[in-house]
């Protein structure tokens, strides 16, 4: 009876080359997801309490943070339904945004602790701009035209085909986009 090679273990190279991979995941060197909605807008939160010469006691913090949660859009708004800061919420950590940022603990540190808690703090990312001076609108559709107009707070409701969404968006376009976007439209 005869035995083939490789069969009940894995080969060698296979082997090796997962060993590999695991050390580049575990390495210090590699890239650590950054929570990008949660400090950009914690960021700004700190910066707006500093402005307004804030006591940074905890009470003030978690006011202040539900009064600013009310006028979030988007990826911001459900970071603050994580947070409990919405009316919503199902769960309230606000304390664990308060109780360190009380302390002037750096925001980096706030969100990696928040990522302990809830992890889907730290999967929220913010939709890529569309550069509309590079993006043919006429070859899109009518669901990615719907999109960017969400993304604006505007809505169509004359909009019959395709064109009037594509002239819509470019008759708003200088309203929401950058100087040097609106060049070329």
């Amino acid at each position: 009876m005869s035995r083939r090679r490789g069969l009940g273990r894995p080969p060698r190279r296979c082997f090796l080359a997962a060993l590999l991979v695991a050390a580049l995941c575990v390495s210090p060197g590699a890239a650590e997801a950054r929570c990008e909605v949660c400090q950009d807008f914690l960021e700004r939160f700190y910066s707006s309490l500093k402005e307004k010469h804030s006591d940074f006691s905890m009470a003030s913090i978690e006011e202040e943070l539900i009064k600013t949660c009310m006028n979030t859009k988007g990826k911001e708004n459900r970071l603050c339904y994580y947070l409990g800061a919405t009316g919503d919420a199902a769960s309230k950590i606000i304390s664990e945004v308060s109780r360190p940022m009380s302390g002037h603990v750096p925001v980096t540190k706030i969100c990696e602790k928040l990522k302990k808690v809830d992890i889907q703090i730290c999967e929220l990312k913010y939709e890529r701009q569309l550069d509309l001076t590079s993006v043919d609108l006429s070859k899109m559709r009518v669901a990615e035209l719907r999109k960017i107009l969400d993304s604006w707070g505007e809505i169509c409701r004359a909009c019959a085909e395709k064109t009037d969404f594509v002239n819509l968006i470019k008759e708003l376009a200088p309203k929401y986009t950058a100087p040097a976007a609106r060049a070329d439209l």
